[in-house]
């Protein structure tokens, strides 16, 4: 089966190896596994499906909360001469009928359909008349009501579930918290599933923050320093979105907007318009993105603070899709928090009107930060990074200049203390920055703040000053902050202890505009000549065809070409992104592009590439990898469900770490794993089959004996084989 992957992925896909966990995810859906699978937007989710439909028989059904969507997925599995379609409500009377048709014959591979249409009217006894080997649930966070955009009709795929017993299923998404991973586990009734959890790390997007002064302009000569990339503008209002495409398409940026309150006609249109670069940039709320499956967004920019984390992550991540590298542009301003805590008094619920104030300070803290962002998003998600420069944030590579904070670090320390010691309650940083400053303010008098010993000796800074630099005495843990609508400060151990022995203190200074960009992972040096020839073509190509550019070719694709300068089909067929079905669509005529740039242009050479990725297991696996983690628990006399709840696994989970160790050849007694008598089973069981996937083993011995094992007992005895044939 491994080799049958790769060689569907190179023919179909045109790409020599697996991105990271792809390949496992895909064994064990094959394997007849259940799946939950958590991928970061980017890493390859839909071929997690998609490849393993092409190699087991049947169809597999596509559960997609999106139409458009629907339709782009198609478009370039059709390019990639796989047999795919869907069912939709775009779609005329006679279509839908001669599509179902084609499907009962066994002409498709992969049928797309929104949980709606699965769900209407006798649909589901429709099912009984296809072949449907697999289920696979995009979006899956969708499930969930702790979800970010949950959608009550995929409550129902349960219904689904049932009518299709036995058929293994597979729930992908970008974006699942604990909460909302064992929600999906509990509606989709996933058995005994094997759950792959990826990094949230993405090394080709740049990360920077900007303060928010004279923003737009800057913002139309960022877009302008861009060429032709296509990118997305995000802002919090629909009016705004208005005002920013016009002021775009006035400084001569082709532009349009999308929100909510657009005809539907008109938003389809202009996401349509976005899709096939006839227009570079989209300025947008939130509602556009989730649909949005254009690999070559090179820029996001917020012109507006998000209101958590959660969503920064999620819209950043619609930048890069295809690996290359992206900018993620903040514009920060108190006065957006300022604005949005007005909003959240009009929350009534008060314990979700707090979590919404510590959300949108946690966002806050991420944009005034002057430490590696990438360190701080990753944690944000409970990721630790160990490395002090990512190389691709504004932080590090434009480290801010630094100033000597002691006699400010002491002043307001004291300050604090000063207030509590006055017998009064504790204040927030504003407060306490009024009374540096001098302020003349009701709630200072009214409390006699007046006559306190620190009052008025900052007047060498503004309040706003005074309060900013509060803030990073938060960050460095000298100031604890409760939260809530008013939340105050007091002096932490740490302060104190820093404050009694005087010791010097060097903050980081606001941060700048125009920060630098450097060369981040994932950059393709190219003939930038030849590339803009070639895009141009590709356009063409897309135009008569009647599909996104990217439908023909990624940016990738032709940056390859651009640098190898393919004249012959076995070169061609090498570049990554080329298949069997796109050679023979595209191949000559991109070559004939070639042959003329290159009679009259010189050719260009290049240093090599960095490896995109590590060569495909089995390798040994890595100090820091998650499987040697229970490895060396394991190897500490622990047992599967103490390490299980040490880690927050699943115990199934721990039992594939060990399979894989095994796999990558590490030495395990099988004998702590599982008896003999389970061992004999196991066995006797599997002689039946050859080269078997797991699914028909577990069933034939009633589940007694679970995956983990039966995969375990599987790579040990295929490495026995192999040392026995040497």
């Amino acid at each position: 089966m491994k080799a049958d992957l790769s060689g569907l992925l190179k023919a179909h896909f045109g790409y020599e190896g697996f991105r990271p966990l792809q390949r496992e995810i895909m064994e064990a859906a094959l394997d007849g596994r259940d799946v939950l699978a958590i991928l970061p937007t980017g890493a390859g989710k839909s071929l997690c499906y998609q490849l393993p439909a092409l190699a087991r028989e049947g169809v597999t059904l596509v559960v997609s909360p999106l139409i458009a969507l629907m339709k782009d997925q198609v478009d370039q599995l059709t390019a990639s001469g796989v047999a795919a379609t869907f069912l939709n409500s775009t779609l005329a009377p006679d279509e839908m009928r001669e599509r179902v048709l084609e499907i009962r014959s066994g002409e498709c591979k992969l049928v797309y359909l929104a949980p709606e249409r699965l769900m209407s009217g006798d649909f589901l006894s429709e099912l009984r008349n296809w072949k449907v080997t697999a289920l696979a649930v995009d979006e899956a966070h969708c499930i969930s009501e702790w979800g970010h955009d949950f959608r009550p009709e995929y409550r129902r795929l349960r219904e689904l579930r049932a009518a299709l017993p036995g058929v293994p299923a597979i729930a992908l998404t970008a974006t699942a918290t604990p909460r909302v991973q064992e929600d999906i586990l509990k509606q989709l009734e996933l058995r005994d599933p094997a759950v792959f959890l990826a990094s949230f790390n993405r090394p080709n997007l740049n990360y920077l923050v900007e303060p928010k002064r004279d923003a737009t302009n800057r913002m139309i000569a960022h877009i302008l320093g861009r060429g032709k990339d296509s990118g997305i503008v995000y802002a919090q209002s629909r009016k705004r979105t208005e005002e920013l495409a016009a002021c775009l398409r006035r400084a001569g940026i082709p532009a349009l907007c999308y929100h909510a309150g657009l005809e539907p006609n008109e938003r389809a249109r202009n996401q349509e318009a976005f899709l096939r670069d006839e227009v570079r940039v989209v300025c947008a709320t939130v509602a556009f993105g989730m649909g949005i499956n254009k690999p070559d967004v090179r820029f996001v920019i917020h012109a507006d603070l998000p209101k958590n984390i959660e969503s920064y992550y999620q819209e950043t991540g619609r930048a890069g899709r295809d690996g290359l590298p992206a900018d993620c542009l903040l514009y920060f301003s108190r006065g957006d928090v300022a604005k949005y805590l007005r909003f959240l008094d009009e929350i009534p619920d008060q314990e979700a009107r707090d979590a919404a104030r510590a959300q949108l300070e946690s966002m806050a803290d991420f944009a005034e930060c002057d430490s590696c962002r990438r360190v701080e998003l990753l944690g944000y998600f409970g990721e630790r990074r160990e490395e002090e420069s990512c190389g691709g944030c504004d932080n590090c590579l434009t480290p801010r200049e630094t100033w000597d904070a002691t006699l400010e670090t002491q002043k307001l320390l004291s300050c604090a203390l000063r207030v509590k010691q006055a017998g009064g309650h504790s204040v927030g940083l504003r407060h306490l920055a009024d009374i540096l400053a001098g302020s003349q303010a009701e709630k200072i008098l009214a409390r006699g703040h007046d006559q306190l010993s620190t009052y008025g000796i900052g007047k060498e800074h503004s309040a706003a000053k005074w309060a900013e630099i509060g803030r990073q005495l938060v960050r460095k843990g000298w100031f604890a902050q409760d939260k809530g609508r008013f939340p105050t400060v007091t002096v932490t151990r740490e302060g104190g202890e820093l404050l009694r022995e005087r010791r010097p203190v060097s903050l980081s200074r606001l941060m700048a505009v125009d920060k630098a960009v450097g060369r981040r992972a994932g950059e393709i040096e190219c003939d930038m000549g030849l590339f803009e020839e070639l895009r141009d073509y590709r356009k063409r190509l897309a135009d008569e065809a009647g599909v996104p550019p990217y439908v023909v070719f990624s940016d990738v694709t032709l940056r390859h070409m651009a640098r190898d300068y393919p004249a012959d089909d076995a070169v061609f067929l090498k570049i990554p992104g080329v298949g069997e079905k796109k050679l023979g669509d595209y191949g000559e005529g991109f070559m004939d592009e070639i042959r003329k740039w290159v009679e009259s242009h010189p050719r260009v050479e290049f240093s090599p590439l960095a490896p995109e990725l590590p060569a495909v297991p089995p390798v040994p696996v890595t100090k820091n990898d998650t499987t040697v983690l229970s490895l060396d628990l394991w190897r500490s006399g622990k047992s599967i469900d103490e390490i299980a709840k040490e880690r927050g696994l699943a115990a199934s989970t721990v039992e594939n770490h060990l399979a894989r160790a095994v796999e990558a050849g590490e030495e395990i007694d099988p004998r702590r794993f599982y008896s003999v008598a389970e061992e004999d089973e196991m066995r006797a069981a599997m002689e039946d089959y050859e080269d078997p996937a797991l699914k028909p083993v577990f069933e034939q011995l009633g589940g007694r004996i679970s995956y983990g094992k039966l995969r375990f007992f599987r790579a040990l005895e295929a490495r026995k084989a192999v040392v026995a044939g040497s």
